[in-house]
């Protein structure tokens, strides 16, 4: 599978491409391969990073059940700056709290699915991507959705 690795604020990511949509930001990894979907996506998370983008529009086919892709759709629904809490995502997807946090950590496409907008009740929750809470907090000031964490 193609895969391209690119410097972001937080450290190197790597896309990777099936199909000509992507399935996995791997965080740190390798691959050097440019195909217009991987250029694309970077150029995007570049312009996420750089304030000038605040929704992705990119292929994407995490490979994930069809129930996980419900779910990977409602964390899509959140908007930019936004959060919801893990009960809430677990409302509208017909989960419970745990599975909700349990399916934010499966996430295969952090970031462009944004897993980090669900947080805890009062508390930020969980972050399985590398460097966990902090690399969430970044993402959530990047957002400003900042408040929250005061």
């Amino acid at each position: 599978m193609p895969s391209l690795r690119r410097e972001t604020p937080l450290g190197p990511v790597t896309l990777v491409e099936e199909d000509g949509a992507l399935v996995v930001l791997d965080w740190g990894g390798s691959g050097a391969d440019e195909t217009p979907v991987l250029i694309e996506a970077h150029r995007q998370l570049a312009a996420y990073f750089a304030g000038e983008l605040t929704e992705f529009d990119l292929p994407l086919a995490p490979k994930v059940s069809v129930r996980q892709r419900a779910f990977l759709d409602a964390l899509i629904a959140i908007p930019f700056g936004d959060t919801k809490t893990y009960g809430e995502i677990a409302l509208e997807t017909g989960m419970s709290a745990q599975g909700a946090g349990q399916a934010c950590g499966a996430n295969p496409i952090a970031i462009i699915i944004p897993c980090h907008r669900v947080t805890g009740t009062g508390t930020l929750g969980g972050f399985s991507a590398k460097g966990g809470v902090e690399t969430k907090v970044a993402l959530l000031r990047h957002e400003g959705a900042a408040g929250l964490l005061i």
